[in-house]
């Protein structure tokens, strides 16, 4: 039998639900303390940090010691890909054990599924607008697998107010896609979904939403966002199929 990844081990370390509650709980993109995730996961200390300690085992998470508190990430986005994944994954399942009438996908609150964090960049509704948009203009192409920024949309981006710094060739990939949880279709990941939604941050057009992955839009951020991100612009997506 040829060898491969141990997914069933990696699989394990998911399977357990307060150890899934403190995964869902990172996916704002902010580290927290073990406290933070004990209640995030309904344990006390001592069982949120064995559990912690498995996580990190693992390799899902990455800790980062700050005086006397140590503080949990998740070890990079491919683990928010991941969680990302199976929650679009369980939704599906869910949807074919009991197909419900009037069918909706992803979270019920409407600011989540309107703009909400995906660990580092914007998902939701406007997340999916966004990557349509600049895909209709021909700011970013399929390149293989994966998907690159053109020159037109490297001029868009400079516009926007990023840097040639921030463009500039790294390890990490510019720009990738990621399959939105609530609507099925495509939100940009990479640097610069990250890039994106800090600028946009820095604009005032959203702010973070204390407790919650929900980014609360501004009126600045509706008339901004609907400017550089036209929607009547956009070429349709199909949404995969429930």
């Amino acid at each position: 039998m040829e060898e491969s990844p141990n997914i069933a081990a990696l699989a394990a370390q998911l399977a357990d639900p307060a150890r899934a509650r403190m995964l869902l709980a990172l996916m704002g993109g902010r580290a927290l303390t073990v406290s933070e995730l004990a209640q995030a996961a309904g344990l006390g200390k001592a069982g949120a940090s064995a559990q912690v300690t498995r996580l990190e085992e693992a390799g899902l998470l990455a800790a980062r010691r700050q005086g006397r508190h140590k503080y949990l990430a998740l070890a990079g986005p491919h683990v928010a890909r991941l969680v990302e994944s199976l929650m679009t994954v369980a939704a599906e399942v869910g949807v074919a054990k009991a197909p419900p009438t009037g069918l909706r996908t992803g979270p019920r609150d409407p600011a989540l599924r309107q703009a909400r964090l995906c660990y580092n960049h914007l998902a939701g509704a406007m997340g999916v607008q966004m990557y349509r948009s600049l895909s209709s203009r021909g700011f970013l192409a399929p390149d293989g697998e994966g998907l690159v920024l053109t020159p037109e949309g490297r001029a868009f981006a400079l516009d926007f107010g990023l840097t040639a710094e921030d463009l500039a060739p790294d390890r990490a990939p510019l720009c990738r896609d990621c399959l939105d949880w609530s609507e099925r279709q495509s939100h940009l990941g990479g640097r610069l979904g990250r890039l994106m939604l800090a600028r946009m941050e820095g604009r005032g057009w959203l702010r973070r939403t204390p407790g919650s992955r929900a980014l609360l839009v501004t009126p600045d951020g509706r008339r901004g966002f609907a400017l550089a991100f036209p929607a009547e612009r956009a070429a349709a997506e199909p949404a995969l199929p429930a």
